[in-house]
Parts: C-alpha cells; structure tokens; sequence
C-alpha cells in the first residue's frame, strides 16, 4: 500500500466511569473542518487509485444494470373507485408513483426524476385520502431523509399545499372528506435546546388550506420524553382514533383510542389502552365494528385479539389467533365480502413467509393462501370497502418484486402484476442451514451458490457472509442485483439471521440487544466457521459486510476476530460506541445499545466497542468504508474515526479504504448510484478473496 494520509493523533483522553478512553481522532467528528477536508480528499484519491482499475468492473457494471432492469412493482392500494401503486421500470432511477382513474386510464402522480433530474430527490411515503380524491406525499432532497409534506387534487395532479417541513417519519391519518389529517411533526429548531433539533415530536391536527405554523390544533405529546415516535390512525368510518407512542426504538409501546364522535377531531377524548408495559401493541378497528390487536403482550410471537373498541383495556382482550410456538406473527388482512368472512393472517417461519387463512368470527385455521416458493411476503392488502380479494407483494432470491392477487372465493393465488422489465436471472441453489453459535443457541442462515456447487463441491470458493441482527430487523429472502452477480461468478453468499433481529420473535431480538449484544457477534463468527468448516470457504476466501447497524455488526467482527475474515466492507456504520448518542439520531437507539451516561450500560458499550477496540500491530484485513454526506441517521464520523485508527494499526498490507459519497444518505437512492456503490465494494471483495469477476 502507498503511506495512508496523514491524520494526527491527538492526546485526548477522558476519565469516564473510571475508565480512561482515548479518542485520539477526535478532530475527525468535524465535517466542515478544513482538515477533516482534506483528509477526505486524500483517501478518495487513495480509494479511486486502489479501486478503479480492479479486473472485471466493466463488466459487473453492465451486469448489475442488466439485474436492476427488473424494475420493481409495488401492491395496490384501493381508495374509493381508484388505485394508487408504485413502479419502477428498467429505465428509471426511482419508483414512480401512479394512479389507475375510475375509467381504467393509468397517470403519474409523483416521479422523483421529474422533480429533480439529478436523481438525489426521493419520494419518503404517501396516503391517499380516504375518497380518493386528495394524496398526501412526503420528499426529500440530497438524501437528508426531513420529508417536506404536500396534498396533491388527485384529479388534477396539481398540489395544493405544502411543503410543510420536519414531517420525517410522519404517519398522514386522513379524517373522512379529505380536509384534514392527523400528522406528526418535529418543534422548530427555535422552541428546543441547541442540538436538539432530530427529536422533539408532537400530534397535530392539519386542516387543508390553513398555515401550519399557526393554524394547526396540537393533539398529543407535549411534556412527553423527546426521543419519542408516535404513530396515528383514523378508521375507515372516521369513528375512531389510535395514537401510539414508543420511547425512540424501543421494542413497546403506549397506545389510546378515542371516539370522534363523542368528541370533536381538536380534542378528542383519549383513553389508555396500554400504557408503561413492556410489550408492543396496535389496534385496527374493522368494518364491523371490532377492534383488531395485535400484540405480542404475553406472546413473543404475536397474536392477534378482538376486543370492543369502547372498551379494549386488556383484560377484555379474546384470541382470534392464538401465538404459534415457531412461527412469528407479521400482518392480517379482513376480507368480509363473503358468506362466511375470512381473515389473513401473515408469518414468517424462520425467515420464511407464509399466508394462512381462518374464519373471521372464531379465527379457525381453514387453510393457506398459495405461494409460488420459500420467499418473503409483503404487506396483505385489502379492498377498504370489503370484498374477496387480496394483494400482497412476493418477491424470492430470483424473483423480482411481483404482486400477487388471493381470491377467497375459489381459493387460488395469481400473479396481479410483475416486475415490468425483462432480464434473464442466473440459476442458483438456496438451503437454509442451522448451526451452533458459541453458547450453544442454534442460528439460522441462507447460503446461496451456483448450481452444483454446494457442499459437496472441490475446494473453497470466494464468500459473502452478509448479517445484520438488531432493532428487530428479519433478513428474509429477497431479489438482490448484488447477490446474484456474485454467485454467478462462482461465489458463495450467504445471510446470517443473527440474534438481535426479528426472525424467531420478540425474545430472539432481545437476546441480542442491550448487554446481550455480544451474541450477535457470536451468531456472525460461529456462520463464518461453518462455512469453513463445510468447505464452501475458507479465512482468506471470506468476506463481510453489513451497514449502519450492520456496518457495526462488520465493525466489531474485524476487531474481534482480524484472523477469521479477508476483506469487510462496512456502510454507514455506527463504531464509536462511546459517543454514538452525541450524533444523528443516536438517542433515539439507546433502549437498543444502552447509554453512556450509565456506569454498567457504559461497560457493555466498552466491551465491543470496535473504535476502542483497535491494537496497533494487528494484521486487520482489507476494509473498506462506505459513508454518505447527506446521512443524518448515523453520522459519517464513525467510519472516518475507525478507518484512521485502523490505517494506523495496522500490521498487514491489505489496504484500508473510505468511500465517500455526497448528496446522498443512509437510505433510498437513485438505481445509477446503487450500480456504482455495489460495483465499488464488490469489486473489492472479489479482488481480495479471489473471486473472477470476468467469468
């Protein structure tokens, strides 16, 4: 390797719990510093020199693009006599939002490309109102994910009003009439403490046409903790309101319900119906008049409950559908257009989804919806109205994202609508393998190859191990451009569904958060050992990669075990767990990880911590960082911190790299950005475990 760029290592140590820390790459924190500058234009010439001309770039590009013209489709959503649905074709940067009119005509309604050429605009969410006749909409520019809100006259495709700004991760819960939403939206900057500006959420009422700044009628969450979420619903009659709130990413839940016709929109009456219990919960109230809940109070797995909207306090609650001891609970849809109504009920087994549907009134099991493989499901749709029908979006490792229509009268599964682009997918071969992680807790994984190259195939071969395992994220089986380019040419991929994640329920996410987070890296070490020890690969052969809670998931796995991986590619991670509450949206995590400002909680972030985790005279292997200036989840200062210790630390000549991007943040991104970040870091991978990209 050429020196690295210089990055001085300053004396900085605090005493913390009584614990020295060093932080000597302090200074790295500081974007706009002009040293933090110019260290980054140094490692982006060190990354271009190093990257751009590895073997079969070209070609992979080509591939991947060639994969990505899929295109994507998305399910159905039904307002009064039209249909709102997302696609992508194989020419398009972003999914485009459309609408089918009452006489069948198809028109655009928000395509981001439009709006911005350069591509770096992307669409955040939408809700139609309850007619159909006005959308609400949420954007973005530059990848800063703040999701400005606009009402569009569907009719007309002209929009009404907006932006109304600080509308990120708002739910839109339209009242009937389509003149006035429940919203969230964060307090200006003005009304809260200096660096406070990410938290501080509130319920609003929004009437169409008014100033939000002024007009707009508070409805929940004054005095409540900053780092809240809350989550708001209006049911299909206009009756009842729901208001959730969670204590940033906590794994439960507070929630009420309030009946607007007992008191009007601007104060409504709200009443508990769980409040400081250590479980999750929602509630839907359907077409006749029940309330649906759906919890995983007293079941890991979820069950689904009836109960009276009037009164739905727990103790009233009655199992429609009961948990199942191995699969875990995921989505229900209600078609009461029938004789005898039926109800949907989602799951995921072991990462697998399945469909099975059951009487309405007694939640009898009657059989399963058709799928057409071992892939994931979804959201289950439904017509609001009532009906017989049901559309749920499927996609598999080989199957780009499809829409598959359900008719409960005949029982049989269609495809409603595919991916629009045509492109010929390489065979491959999935198992799902289980093995041993290190406290005897058996782990699940997929490992995907080409044909005839499973277990029993000569030699090692080049590895992905992908993994994530935290916030109770389930990694299932998806089409990915990036997967199938790999294993075509003739390498092994494989996921990881670590502790910590969603995929065995509620208990198997806990088991990997907070101080049992150390599993996590266990499940990912012990899936790398057996893929060695059943010879698919080998330590020098393997790479990881994972971002943001996966890039810290990648972090700590080169930090504890350099010896096991050859490369690791590691994106918009988190890596200073001693500070990570100071950044983006850190406090908002600390139910997940813990918090510094806690002697024990202190030490368990410590423990693993990868920034504090370096040894000078290690052989690390081949990193490479990718960060996202626009990123305000996790800040890119992690990786620039962890990229100069290690480029310090190091004893080996595997380089260590920084790949960072600009105009963009740690989500949704244009389809010609995608290519060229997965052709960058799979290029990378294959240069350092061998893998052919020119086969």
């Amino acid at each position: 390797m050429t020196p690295y760029p210089p990055a001085q290592r300053q004396d900085i140590v605090e005493e913390i719990h009584g614990h020295r820390v060093a932080d000597p790459y302090r200074w790295l924190e500081d974007a706009d510093s002009g040293d933090t500058r110019d260290w980054l234009a140094a490692q982006d010439a060190l990354f271009h020199k190093v990257v751009d001309d590895l073997p079969g770039r070209d070609r992979l590009r080509r591939r991947l693009r060639e994969l990505l013209g899929a295109g994507s489709v998305g399910a159905p959503i039904w307002r009064g006599d039209r249909r709102f649905f997302t696609r992508r074709t194989a020419d398009q940067e972003h999914p485009v939002l459309y609408t089918v009119d009452p006489d069948g005509a198809e028109r655009v309604l928000v395509d981001p490309i439009a709006l911005d050429p350069d591509g770096t605009t992307t669409l955040d969410g939408w809700q139609p109102d309850k007619e159909g006749r006005r959308l609400a909409y949420k954007i973005s520019h530059g990848g800063d994910e703040e999701s400005l809100l606009y009402v569009m006259d569907v009719a007309t495709g002209e929009t009404i009003e907006g932006p109304i700004d600080r509308a990120r991760y708002s739910a839109v819960a339209w009242l009937p009439g389509g003149e006035a939403y429940y919203y969230t939206r964060r307090l200006h900057a003005r009304d809260v403490p200096e660096g406070e500006e990410q938290y501080h959420r509130r319920v609003y009422l929004h009437r169409v046409g008014t100033e939000p700044d002024t007009d707009d009628v508070l409805i929940f969450g004054e005095g409540r903790d900053k780092t809240n979420y809350y989550g708001v619903g209006v049911s299909r009659d206009g009756r009842w309101l729901t208001i959730s709130s969670s204590q940033g990413t906590a794994p439960r839940n507070d929630l009420w319900i309030a009946d607007l016709s007992a008191s009007p929109p601007e104060r409504p009456e709200l009443r508990a119906v769980q409040e400081g219990v250590d479980a999750e919960t929602g509630l839907h109230v359907g077409r006749d008049g029940r309330a649906y809940v759906f919890t995983d109070r007293d079941a890991p797995r979820g069950r689904l409950c009836v109960a009276d909207p009037a009164d739905p306090s727990p103790d009233t609650w009655t199992d429609l559908v009961p948990e199942d001891p191995e699969a875990v609970l995921s989505d229900f849809a209600i078609l009461d257009g029938l004789e005898r109504p039926r109800l949907l009920v989602g799951w995921t087994r072991h990462a697998i989804s399945e469909i099975t549907v059951h009487d309405l009134e007694t939640g009898e099991r009657l059989g399963e919806v058709p799928v057409p493989g071992l892939g994931s499901i979804g959201g289950i749709v439904e017509r609001p109205e009532g009906g017989h029908e049901a559309w749920f979006g499927y996609t598999d490792n080989v199957t780009p994202s499809s829409v598959l229509r359900y008719d409960a009268r005949t029982g049989e599964t269609t495809t409603w609508a595919s991916a629009p682009g045509r492109v010929e997918v390489p065979e491959i071969e999935t198992r799902q393998v289980v093995y041993t992680s290190r406290d005897g807790t058996d782990v699940r994984m997929l490992v995907m190859s080409g044909p005839g190259s499973g277990p029993d195939a000569p030699g090692p071969r080049p590895a992905i191990l992908y993994g994530y395992g935290g916030f109770n994220i389930s990694l299932t089986p998806a089409y990915s451009a990036s997967i199938l380019a790999w294993v075509e040419a003739g390498g092994v991929y494989a996921i990881a569904n670590l502790r910590g994640g969603s995929e065995e329920g509620e208990e198997w996410h806990r088991a990997g958060m907070r101080e049992r987070k150390q599993n996590v890296f266990d499940d990912f070490h012990a899936a790398a050992e057996k893929l060695i020890a059943d010879g698919l690969t080998a330590s020098d052969r393997l790479a990881i990669s994972g971002g943001s809670n996966g890039g810290l998931l990648v972090g700590a796995a080169l930090t504890q075990r350099p010896d096991l991986y050859r490369a690791v590619v590691c994106s918009a991670p988190l890596l200073d767990m001693v500070r990570y509450e100071r950044f983006g949206l850190g406090q908002t995590w600390n139910d997940e990880y813990g918090t510094a400002d806690d002697p024990e909680e202190f030490g368990w972030l410590i423990g693993y911590s990868p920034y504090h985790r370096v040894r000078p005279g290690t052989a690390y292997p081949a990193t490479l960082f990718t960060t996202f200036g626009s990123d305000t989840r996790v800040d890119p200062l992690h990786a620039r911190k962890l990229c100069a210790a290690l480029q310090h630390a190091t004893a080996s000549d595997a380089p260590i790299l920084l790949r960072n991007e600009s105009e963009v943040g740690h989500s949704a991104r244009s389809v010609s950005r995608s290519v060229d970040l997965t052709t960058d870091t799979l290029s990378f991978m294959a240069a350092q475990t061998g893998l052919d990209l020119g086969r």
